[in-house]
């Protein structure tokens, strides 16, 4: 056993993986102190606690067939410089977080290097939705997985892949800090004054695909609701690209930066407009009622719809085998149809409070309530090194 602190490699390539790797790194510090350090690729909140990325993750995020073709050699380029930071850095253990592609070549490169070095995965890819054939993939290339589903295990064991049912994060944002009336009094909104929260997604592809929909139901909402506030949190990896967006809008809206500005806003909104994604089980928690559109390029639409075998995208949705919230895709994302579903939302409160309660119903089978997910995600990694060491454990945890 080497001497020094726990060196803990942390992989993520998208917005919601930086977050999650974040938290696990904040959970890892609580229970060992000083005795962690971190190495790694993420995001801006994973540098917060301590990872510094050599490249910029915002050129991962990509989204459709076309795209990641085009963006190939950038991806084995970007694993090639993670699995030669893992032999640099000795790391103790590597969690790879969500993204799939990315996260598998890295895994791969490291394990023909290092056969021994503990490789756990945290969110698995959604064999029970589409190509099963990826359990038996993951489980020759990592030790462990974390999922977030309580549904994933039997398709991972059953090729011989460990499982720690961890749970979603998302069902364990802190709302408790919140305040709707400070986003009221910055965007100058009354009391009871609508309020549209408008997600176009993390991706730069999401804000290519699905952007123009979504400012297309913006325009006509506006149109006959011109005393409607249109706030749009965007994530660190597309600010840029949709501030450049509104520049053109003929109409004012606010763009927030943050994650407590866009969990103030996901509490005082009226309604939202959703990209589908990890946000939709963060608005339900928040109580925010929505409608979902998306939209991917369409050789990548035809192949998809060969290979799903679920007729939802949202997760909440999944877990209610129902249409809780309205999705919109492909040919159905559309300004038009967009802006009827949204103002529907708008002019029934009774609906909007059916919509909610449906939506809690949802995250009550989704494991709503249960334990922090990056607290028990930091339990399984460090059980798995005490495991793999076989000796009692070097390391306190910090009160």
């Amino acid at each position: 056993m080497k001497d020094g602190p726990l060196t803990v490699m942390l992989v993520a390539a998208e917005a919601s993986g930086d977050d999650r790797g974040a938290g696990l790194a904040r959970a890892l510090k609580r229970r060992l102190g000083d005795d962690v350090r971190f190495v790694g690729v993420g995001g801006e909140r994973m540098r917060a606690e301590g990872v510094e990325s050599p490249f910029d993750i915002a050129e991962l995020s990509i989204l459709g067939l076309w795209e990641g073709l085009l963006a190939y050699p950038r991806v084995v380029q970007r694993a090639n410089e993670a699995a030669a930071m893992a032999a640099h850095e000795a790391p103790d253990v590597v969690v790879l977080i969500d993204s799939w592609g990315f996260t598998l070549r890295v895994a791969q490169r490291i394990r023909r290097h290092d056969p021994k070095l503990p490789l756990v995965k945290y969110v698995g890819p959604q064999v029970w939705a589409t190509r099963p054939g990826r359990a038996r993939t993951l489980a020759a290339a990592v030790d462990h997985l974390l999922s977030i589903h309580a549904f994933d295990a039997p398709y991972f064991e059953a090729q011989g892949l460990p499982v720690t049912f961890v749970g979603n994060a998302a069902l364990s944002v802190d709302f408790s800090k919140t305040d709707p009336g400070r986003l009221r009094a910055q965007i100058g909104a009354n009391p009871d004054e609508p309020i549209l929260l408008v997600l176009p997604g993390s991706r730069p592809g999401e804000i290519e695909r699905i952007m123009p929909a979504f400012e297309a139901a913006v325009n006509i909402l506006k149109a006959d609701r011109p005393g409607l506030h249109v706030v749009v949190p965007a994530a660190p990896t597309v600010l840029e690209l949709v501030r450049a967006r509104m520049a053109g809008w003929p109409h004012r809206a606010h763009l927030l930066e943050g994650e407590a500005a866009k969990l103030d806003a996901m509490k005082a909104a009226t309604v939202a407009l959703a990209c589908s994604g990890t946000v939709t089980t963060e608005l339900a928690l928040a109580g925010a009622p929505m409608v979902v559109g998306y939209r991917l390029g369409a050789i990548t639409a035809v192949i998809a719809r060969r290979l799903i075998r679920t007729r939802y995208i949202t997760l909440f949705n999944i877990a209610a085998h129902d249409f809780i919230a309205p999705e919109l895709v492909q040919e159905d994302c559309t300004g038009p149809k967009l802006a009827a579903e949204v103002a529907r939302r708008l002019d029934d409160p009774d609906l909007r409070a059916r919509q909610v309660a449906a939506q809690y119903a949802a995250l009550d089978k989704m494991g709503r309530g249960g334990p922090d997910p990056s607290e028990t995600a930091a339990e399984a990694v460090l059980k798995l090194l005490e495991t793999r060491r076989g000796d009692q454990p070097r390391l306190s945890i910090a009160t």
